[in-house]
C-alpha cells in the first residue's frame, strides 16, 4: 500500500512538472474583475500583450465585473492551479473587500498565488476653488472650525478613495461624512460645483479638473511628488508619513500554481512594465509601478490586508453578518 501511494504521488508530481515545462500549451485567460476601460482592464491588457509575445501563445483578457470585483476573484480562487487562469487582483478585491465583508468566500492571501505587481494611481484630495483653502494645513484648520462634519465624495463605499479619507480624518482628528458615488466622475463634478467640501479620488479621475484649474488639489498619496505636477505636495511631506498608498493592481492565480510558471510570468511582467513605451503610457494616468518578486508581492498583499482593517473598523465599515 505504501509503495502504491508513493508511485501515485510520484506520477502526480511528474505530471505537474510536465505540464509546467510545456506551459503554455493553449491560450491563457486573465480575468479583469471590472468593466472594460478601467485601470484594471488597461493594466491587464498591457500584461497580456507582452506575455503573448514572450510565450508565443495567446493571453487574453476577459472582463467579468460584479460585486466590486469579488465575483471574479472568488471564481479564480476556486479554479485548478494549472497556469491557465489568472485574475487582476488589487487593493479593492484583496485588501478592502475582505476586510469590510468577511463573507467574500476567499482568503485574499492564502487562497491565491500572488504572481506579479502592476501598479496603480495615487489618491488625491481636491476641494472647490470657492472654499478658499489652498493647503492641507488650511484644510485641517477649516475642518476643525466647523461644527458639522465635512462632506466628501469618493467613487463608492469601501473604495480606496473612502479609506484614504477615513484614515486621514482619523489621524488629523477631523470629522467627515462620506457621500458615496457610483463612479468618481459625478463626485468630481459635485466637488467642483461646491456641493461637497472635498473629494478623495484616484488621480486618474480627478486629473482633468486639476489640469483645468477648476478644483484645488491639496495632496496626493504618492510616495513622492508627481514629476508632471511638482507643486502638489504628498501627504507624507505634509506630516502624514504613513499615508502612502495607491489604488494598486497585480496579477494573481489560484493557490499552489507551479513555481516555475509563476517565476516565468513574474519575470516577463517585470520586463513589460519596464518598457519605455509602457512607462510613457502609464505616465498619462500617473500610475506608479515597481518590480516585485512573488514573495515580495505576497508580503505586500498581506500587509495591505492588515493595514486597512483598523481603518475600516474605526469608520464602522465592517459588516458583522
Amino acid at each position: 500500500m505504501k509503495l502504491t501511494a508513493f508511485l501515485i504521488a510520484l506520477l502526480m508530481l511528474t505530471a505537474t512538472y510536465a505540464r509546467a515545462e510545456d506551459w503554455p500549451a493553449r491560450p491563457v485567460r486573465i480575468i479583469a474583475p471590472f468593466a472594460p476601460g478601467g485601470t484594471a482592464d488597461t493594466l491587464g491588457r498591457v500584461a497580456a500583450e507582452h506575455l503573448s509575445q514572450a510565450f508565443h501563445q495567446d493571453f487574453f483578457v476577459e472582463n467579468r465585473p460584479g460585486a466590486g470585483g469579488v465575483t471574479a476573484s472568488l471564481a479564480v480562487a476556486r479554479m485548478e492551479p494549472d497556469g491557465y487562469n489568472f485574475v487582476v487582483s488589487g487593493i479593492a478585491t484583496h485588501a478592502i473587500a475582505p476586510v469590510i465583508n468577511p463573507n467574500t468566500g476567499y482568503d485574499p492571501v492564502n487562497d491565491f498565488t500572488h504572481v506579479a505587481y502592476f501598479g496603480g494611481p495615487p489618491i488625491v484630495f481636491i476641494v472647490p476653488k470657492e472654499l478658499g483653502v489652498k493647503t492641507l494645513a488650511e484644510f485641517v484648520t477649516y475642518a476643525k472650525s466647523r461644527k458639522e462634519p465635512l462632506t466628501f465624495a469618493s467613487p463608492g463605499t469601501g473604495t480606496s478613495g473612502q479609506l484614504v479619507a477615513e484614515y486621514f480624518a482619523q489621524k488629523a482628528g477631523i470629522k467627515i461624512e462620506h457621500i458615496p458615488y457610483r463612479g468618481a466622475a459625478p463626485g468630481v463634478m459635485d466637488v467642483m460645483a461646491g456641493q461637497l467640501t472635498f473629494g478623495s479620488m484616484t488621480w486618474t479621475t480627478a486629473s482633468g479638473q486639476i489640469s483645468a484649474g477648476t478644483v484645488v488639489p491639496l495632496a496626493t498619496s504618492a510616495p513622492q511628488r508627481l514629476a508632471d505636477f511638482p507643486t502638489i505636495p504628498t501627504f507624507k511631506e505634509e506630516g502624514y508619513p504613513d499615508l502612502v498608498s495607491t489604488t494598486w493592481f497585480a496579477l494573481a492565480g489560484p493557490a499552489r500554481l507551479p513555481k516555475d510558471v509563476v517565476m516565468k510570468v513574474n519575470q516577463e511582467v517585470v520586463k513589460a512594465f519596464a518598457r519605455p513605451e509602457v512607462l510613457e503610457r502609464l505616465k498619462v494616468e500617473q500610475i506608479i509601478t515597481e518590480p516585485m518578486t512573488p514573495d515580495e508581492l505576497t508580503r505586500f498583499v498581506a500587509a495591505e490586508y492588515a493595514r486597512w482593517r483598523p481603518v475600516a473598523e474605526q469608520a464602522h465599515l465592517v459588516k458583522t453578518n
